[in-house]
C-alpha cells in the first residue's frame, strides 16, 4: 500500500531515489507486485461503514507491474533523475552483507531482497463493483502521492 505520508515502501524508494545518481535494481527486476493506492482503501472503508457492509474482503492492487516498471512509474512521478541500473542479484545481495558488516542498522537488508524477488501473487477481487469506488489508474495515483503541492513533500518521523 502507498499513499500522502509513506515513509516505508514506495515513500522510502522515491526519496532514496531522489538523493542518488543510480537507482540500483537486483537482477531483471521482473518481481511481481500489485501496489493498492491508499486513498482507494480508504474510499473502501468510508463506503462500507456507509453502507453497513459486513464480511471479509481481500483487498489487493488491481494493477499488476513488474518492480522495475513500477520503479520507473515512481521516477515519472517524482521527477527524478536517477538512472535505472539493474544489478546481478548475487552482487546486489553481496553488496548488501558487506553493508550490513558496517552499518548496524542497515536500511536495506538481504532477507528484504529475498522477500522482494519472491513471487508473492494476491486474489484480486471486484472491489470497486462490491463497494461502489473507481480504482484509481496506477501512474495517476503515483502521481496523486509524489506531486500533490500539499501533502507530497511531508514525510513523518517515528
Amino acid at each position: 500500500m502507498f499513499g500522502w505520508f509513506d515513509r516505508k515502501h514506495l515513500g522510502w524508494l522515491a526519496r532514496f531515489m531522489k538523493r542518488v545518481p543510480v537507482f540500483p535494481i537486483p537482477g531483471s527486476g521482473r518481481f511481481l507486485r500489485q501496489p493498492l493506492f491508499a486513498g482507494d482503501f480508504c474510499e473502501i472503508i468510508i463506503s462500507s461503514l456507509l453502507n453497513k457492509t459486513t464480511g471479509t474482503y481481500n483487498i489487493t492492487g488491481l494493477e499488476r507491474i513488474d518492480y522495475i516498471d513500477l520503479i520507473r512509474a515512481v521516477k515519472r512521478a517524482t521527477g527524478a533523475v536517477a538512472r535505472i541500473q539493474r544489478v546481478p542479484y548475487s552482487l546486489f545481495k553481496a553488496l548488501l552483507k558487506v553493508n550490513a558488516l558496517m552499518d548496524k542498522n542497515p536500511t536495506f537488508t538481504v532477507g528484504q531482497l529475498e522477500a522482494l524477488v519472491t513471487p508473492d501473487v494476491f486474489e484480486v477481487i471486484d472491489w470497486p463493483g462490491i463497494f461502489g469506488v473507481s480504482a484509481t489508474p496506477l501512474q495517476q495515483a503515483l502521481d496523486t502521492t509524489f506531486r500533490d503541492p500539499m501533502y507530497s513533500q511531508v514525510t513523518l518521523d517515528f
